[in-house]
């Protein structure tokens, strides 16, 4: 006999059934997730990594020799994209005024567009501004695709994004959370404004 027709409840108990079973794990703090995730995440994704945080900045720092990751992965034929917010705009400047720490927001946004500019002849690699009317919606919500797995951040008010939780999604059909997440970061992509070589 099938151990569910035994034990019915503890199968219904441990088994995810419903909407939810996209949901692969929780974390109360995006800095709780552990790097070794990140990095299984990245190294998993062979056809598209989208980076749809406002200012990326963390990957730089949370996986090692990303550059080379970011460079080897783009020369495989995996799509890498970038979405930033602008450092000169004004929900960047808004977004400073919350947090109010050292390391300011348009700073990080530079730091990753510095690191950018030293991958600008990688075939595969694009990066974009999210568009003026859409700032307020990204700073709010990260959304980091790797194929058909997730990291997502809904940023807190007044918490910087490593405050905020962390929600990782793998996609098991379609209209699932992953979906609406993902479809959430191609709107604003849709939109977006290249990055300046």
């Amino acid at each position: 006999m099938d151990e569910d027709v035994i034990w019915p409840r503890a199968v219904k108990d441990r088994i995810k059934t419903g909407d939810d079973r996209e949901l692969v794990q929780s974390y109360p703090y995006r800095s709780a997730c552990p790097s070794t995730v990140w990095a299984e995440v990245v190294e998993r994704a062979d056809s598209d990594i989208f980076l749809a945080g406002y200012t990326n900045y963390f990957f730089w720092t949370q996986i090692p020799a990303f550059a080379d990751v970011v460079r080897h992965k783009a020369e495989s034929g995996c799509r890498v994209r970038f979405l930033l917010g602008d450092p000169g705009g004004e929900v960047t400047r808004q977004r400073e005024a919350v947090e109010d720490v050292a390391l300011n927001v348009s700073t990080r946004i530079r730091l990753t567009l510095e690191s950018l500019a030293r991958l600008a002849a990688v075939e595969g690699l694009e990066a974009r501004f999210s568009a003026p009317l859409d700032a307020v919606n990204h700073v709010s919500l990260s959304v980091f695709r790797f194929d058909d797995e997730a990291l997502v951040t809904p940023h807190l008010a007044r918490l910087a994004g490593h405050d905020s939780p962390l929600l990782h999604l793998r996609r098991h059909g379609p209209g699932g959370m992953f979906d609406r997440f993902a479809g959430h970061a191609e709107d604003l992509w849709s939109r977006g404004v290249p990055v300046p070589r």
